[in-house]
């Protein structure tokens, strides 16, 4: 018991980010910035942007229900790893000049998916045995 102790902190702290950004920031509406940022996406205005914005806060919730559940540990990064990616990519083209610190911001994510990445790792070597 001793032993495994703390093991599943890293997909713990994954799971936290996921829910922050999907739950707080978008379901809740406490991070105003984001919207303006997919509302930047051309064809994206308005009540569409709120709605892709919601869409996204949905799976980014569900993305840390399924970390925290440990089933399938390596495609949970993949399909993480893919998000931030496209949601980097999307905000990088079009909403620049809404996001205040851009190496920071990539910084953080590079950091983020190592995490994400050790921690599927863990836990597939955990199944494993």
């Amino acid at each position: 018991m001793q032993r495994n102790f703390g093991r599943r902190f890293p997909a713990a702290a994954v799971a936290g980010v996921w829910l922050y950004h999907g739950l707080w920031c978008k379901l809740l509406d406490r991070c105003p910035a984001q919207l303006d940022v997919v509302a930047s996406v051309p064809g994206l205005r308005g009540a569409r942007a709120r709605a892709v914005l919601l869409a996204i806060g949905v799976v980014e919730t569900g993305l840390a229900a399924w970390v925290l559940s440990g089933r399938r540990p390596r495609e949970a990064a993949a399909v993480g790893t893919a998000m931030v990616v496209g949601m980097n990519a999307g905000g990088l083209t079009y909403g620049r000049s809404h996001i205040p610190a851009v190496r920071m911001l990539v910084a953080e994510n590079l950091v983020f998916l190592g995490l994400a990445w050790l921690a599927a790792e863990q836990d597939a070597r955990a199944d494993a045995s």
